[in-house]
């Protein structure tokens, strides 16, 4: 029965999921180190992300792009910093309905420390794991990706899902 699937071939099979077990290993070891800093991985992320940002300050939306998550879950992330007081909600400047995530200087503080658990982290268990050829490949090769994801026009926004019922 043919059903014009493209099947992954044995190699192809065993690096997607040497990917998968990779990325997922690395992410939950990421995290671990900085859990033992008091802030997850997801946290330290938004928190960096507006560390490099212009005056410390993006729209919410625009911050859910650029860590590739859900508006939802960076709204409940940004509500958790803004209880240790790392950052604050404002309403947009040039509309009613944005918001704009601010890092306070507590938040950047905050950053700042972490940064050093965070880079000790990556360099740990990821480039100093790899060559600087295999790096340097690795970087290539999943900006190739971003960028194919990117420019998909079929890919799904994930509120256009359909849900799945039992």
């Amino acid at each position: 029965m043919e059903t014009g699937v493209r099947w992954l071939s044995e190699e192809e099979q065993r690096s997607w999921r040497a990917y998968l077990r990779a990325t997922r290993q690395l992410d939950a070891a990421l995290d671990r180190d900085l859990q033992c800093s008091g802030v997850s991985l997801s946290e330290y992320e938004l928190l960096s992300m507006l560390s490099e940002a212009e005056g410390g300050r993006l729209r919410m939306s625009a911050l859910a792009d650029l860590i590739v998550q859900s508006r939802s879950r960076v709204t409940h992330t940004a509500a958790r910093l803004e209880r240790r007081g790392w950052v604050r909600r404002t309403p947009a400047p040039d509309d009613g309905r944005g918001v704009v995530l601010e890092l306070t200087p507590e938040g950047r503080a905050a950053v700042e420390s972490f940064a050093t658990v965070h880079v000790e982290s990556v360099r740990r268990h990821l480039v100093d794991v790899l060559s600087g050829e295999q790096l340097a490949g690795l970087g290539a090769a999943l900006q190739a990706v971003s960028r194919a994801y990117e420019a998909d026009p079929d890919t799904p926004d994930p509120t256009e899902c359909p849900t799945m019922e039992a």
